[in-house]
């Protein structure tokens, strides 16, 4: 099959990249021609574990091409993806401009009956209001279908290639049968494809992932209400993620939820809900605790010094969450804020994230490849994000670098006993001190 994928941010170079993979021919659209000349010299605009490998040998091999020539891509393809940005206005709906800009040249372009599928993450009704911009400009048969993705940065590509589901948003028996052709390659475990109407489907994305961060936050909510009682967080978790009902993911305590989707989703399901008027209670609590949950540790380290003045900090953990550069939304931010704000300066480090994080921050704060080189004089540790690399360090040589053995733990990735024990004075999430 011939796609067209137009847009090669996150969601479009993943999905385009594994549609290749299983055989079709892809090409992927961009405005932004630096990004495709990188992408055709094999450089990879993003972190992402096993994409730089896949799309090497895609290209290599024909399938995968990259492109500043919309028209071009989207002539002889059966099947044209939408999967450009969906930035958040200042009240938190989605800006569909990027959307319908891409849907009017696609409507220049095609020749022949042509699923077009909104990949990107669009509030509910923006099907029919791609599907109006293309029927104003063209004669041409074609569908509108909603397809929106569910992948976890840091584990894309095998969400993509074996997912738990696919969601499909349909009105028209041709499109499921040409979307249903498409997936089938991904669903021979039986693991299910929904196929409802494109409203469903739109409002299916947002609701999951309002979710998950509903659940996140209410678990910090029980982590603040574990300190104060003397309760520990971790058993509580324990008990509660036993029931069957509940389970156990995305139902740890943290510095807060960050990334691409999550903030995003949330904002602007509350925004479609009062322009429907409903006033979404549970989800505005839900943002208000994970906007003070990202200000938390900066809060214990006042409690702990008193001023932080001159004080030196290092912060292990960038982005977001592990296995990824993404820095969007990240509680990282809010605490090297929180920190520069009140006097501190801070030393930083990241498996991958460093780059983006300098050109957010610039000079003000200083970028270590090594943790260890970061640790040097610091007066505190901020554990910000739970790398591998971050779980089982060398304790005594962090000691010994350290001005100050406190570490600040935001992911409760450590031992707060066994860090008592060598010395170290541990603030944790919902965990005594």
């Amino acid at each position: 099959m011939r796609i067209a994928m137009v847009g090669t941010g996150y969601v479009g170079l993943v999905a385009g990249t594994c549609f290749a993979e299983s055989g079709n021919r892809v090409s992927c659209v961009d405005i932004d021609e630096n990004k495709i000349n990188q992408l055709k010299a094999g450089k990879i605009p993003i972190y992402e574990p096993g994409l730089e490998e896949l799309i090497g040998r895609n290209a290599g091999e024909g399938r995968l091409t990259f492109t500043t020539n919309l028209a071009e891509a989207v002539k002889g393809s059966s099947v044209v993806f939408i999967a450009v940005g969906t930035p958040p206005g200042e009240d938190g709906e989605a800006d569909l401009q990027h959307v319908l800009s891409a849907a009017r040249q696609i409507a220049g372009a095609i020749e022949s009956y042509t699923v077009v599928v909104d990949k990107s993450t669009v509030p509910v009704g923006t099907a029919d209001k791609v599907r109006a911009e293309i029927a104003a400009l063209t004669q041409v048969p074609f569908d509108v279908v909603s397809n929106p993705e569910f992948l976890k940065e840091g584990a894309a590509i095998d969400d993509f290639q074996r997912p738990d589901r696919v969601v499909i948003g349909a009105d028209s028996e041709r499109a499921r049968d040409v979307m249903g052709e498409l997936y089938a390659p991904y669903v021979r475990t039986e693991n299910p494809i929904f196929f409802m109407d494109t409203k469903s489907a739109e409002l299916t994305k947002y609701a999951a992932n309002a979710m998950l961060a509903v659940r996140i936050s209410f678990m910090n909510e029980i982590a603040a209400l574990c300190e104060k009682v003397g309760a520990n967080v971790d058993l509580v978790r324990k008990g509660v993620g036993s029931d069957k009902r509940i389970g156990f993911p995305f139902l740890f305590p943290g510095v807060g939820y960050g990334g691409s989707c999550f903030p995003k989703d949330v904002k602007a399901l509350i925004t479609t809900a009062r322009d429907h008027g409903l006033e979404y209670e549970m989800l505005r609590a839900v943002e208000r605790v994970n906007d003070r949950q990202k200000k938390l540790l900066v809060q214990k380290a006042v409690r702990h010094y008193g001023s932080l003045e001159g004080k030196r900090f290092a912060v292990w953990g960038l982005a977001f969450k592990p296995k990824t550069d993404d820095m969007r939304e990240a509680p990282s931010i809010e605490v090297i804020e929180g920190l520069i704000g009140k006097g501190a300066s801070v030393k930083a480090s990241d498996p991958v994230a460093r780059d983006v994080a300098a050109r957010l921050f610039g000079s003000r704060v200083t970028f270590c490849s090594d943790p260890y080189e970061a640790l040097e004089g610091a007066d505190g540790l901020f554990l910000v994000t739970e790398w591998n690399e971050f779980r089982q360090p060398d304790f005594d040589r962090m000691k010994q670098l350290m001005r100050e053995p406190t570490i600040f733990d935001g992911r409760n990735v450590f031992d707060p006993k066994r860090l008592h024990e060598r010395g170290f004075k541990v603030y944790s999430i919902g965990r005594a001190s």
